[in-house]
């Protein structure tokens, strides 16, 4: 056997793809949708108690998910999005999660 001649790798360089750097740049929102089953008296009184909304802002929430059928109610983090649709999930509301853009 020969001997095999040194070669030399190509230097990598770390590139920061466009989709990461989305991921950082715009945060999560949680966003409550229109059910016919609770109450709006209900669903002002679960923004309150979940996100210390005083009434006025907690009303306002519900009329836009009552008239307007979503409301987004906290942004913030992936992680502390995804605990704010389990916790309005354990009262009985429709909530999701997505991006903000």
């Amino acid at each position: 056997m020969r001997p095999m001649a040194g070669t030399v790798a190509p230097e990598r360089i770390a590139e920061i793809g466009t989709d990461e750097v989305a991921d950082v740049a715009y945060p999560w929102v949680t966003i409550v949708w229109n059910d016919p089953v609770n109450l709006m008296s209900y669903v002002t009184h679960v923004f309150q108690k979940l996100f210390g909304y005083p009434k006025e802002k907690a009303t306002k929430l519900m009329l836009d998910v009552h008239e307007k059928g979503r409301a987004v109610v906290s942004s913030g983090s992936r992680e502390q999005m995804e605990h704010d649709v389990a916790r309005l999930h354990a009262h009985g509301l429709w909530a999701t999660l997505q991006q903000d853009k």
